[in-house]
């Protein structure tokens, strides 16, 4: 698995005159590191890569759209004991996980500034 999109996240900076686009590149990004082969669920609310991929692709379908999602259900999955980090530990990307939700809480501070 190449990653592209995640390398390309830890790597670059967020444009913050366009928080959608900013927000659909972390939300690629979390779908290549739910469906890294051999990921363990174990700890996570998630069963499968399926399962995380279909709950991670709602929300990028609907920032693709323009739509904001409430904050809370994004915020979710980058949250510390969040379903990313758990997978992440578990998972031995816990180090990247760190860098792409860093990407994240400066996407969420262009997105809901007073929340």
């Amino acid at each position: 698995m190449k990653l592209d999109r995640t390398k390309e996240l830890i790597h670059g900076t967020i444009n913050e005159t366009e928080p959608y686009e900013a927000l659909v590149h972390v939300l690629e990004s979390a779908i290549e590191l739910v469906q890294i082969p051999d990921n363990d669920f174990c700890c996570s609310s998630w069963n499968d890569s399926e399962e995380a991929t279909k709950e991670i692709q709602k929300l990028l379908n609907m920032v693709k759209s323009y739509a904001l999602p409430e904050k809370v259900e994004a915020s979710v999955l980058f949250a510390p004991t969040g379903p990313l980090q758990e997978v992440s530990l578990s998972s031995g990307w816990a180090e990247p996980f760190l860098k792409v939700a860093e990407k994240y809480d400066q996407v969420e501070k262009l997105l809901w500034p007073n929340s």
